[in-house]
């Protein structure tokens, strides 16, 4: 297992835990990429990572909806009761925990990875990448403007 960390704009506090713990050969931080670099990136790993913390419960990051269009298993360490957890769950995407709880996280890693090696961890259908593109996205919220 190799987990790439791109561009997390806390390089030096994560590196102090990544060589506290000595995970080195495990977890590596790694600078940004142009936009197009990164979405071949997506395309060419096993399985994506998103992390979320509960104080953000209240947003969806862009990068959901990359992962979803990306088609790719996901594991979401993030509060599942939150926006993105909901989001996540309502795709049919059962690999989330909370980044804030070490043993959900240790339940959910190797069932995610057992789903990782039989080829059948859940990936977003065709319909929620569908629904989750720019423009459903923008003519929902053109729907929403409407109606005010």
């Amino acid at each position: 297992m190799r987990i790439v960390l791109r561009a997390s704009g806390h390089d030096a506090y994560l590196k102090a835990l990544i060589d506290a713990s000595a995970i080195g050969d495990i977890v590596v931080l790694a600078p940004p990429l142009p936009y197009e670099a990164a979405l071949q990136e997506m395309l060419s790993v096993d399985g994506l990572l998103l992390l979320q913390a509960a104080n953000c419960n209240d947003q969806i990051p862009a990068k959901m909806y990359e992962y979803f269009r990306a088609r790719k298993p996901l594991l979401a360490l993030t509060d599942p009761r939150g926006d993105t957890g909901r989001a996540i769950a309502g795709a049919g995407i059962n690999t989330v925990a909370s980044l804030e709880s070490a043993d959900e996280i240790e339940q959910v890693l190797p069932r995610f990875l057992a789903l990782l090696e039989s080829g059948t961890a859940p990936i977003a259908s065709e319909a929620v990448v569908r629904g989750a593109s720019r423009e459903a996205r923008t003519a929902a919220f053109a729907g929403l403007l409407d109606s005010l």
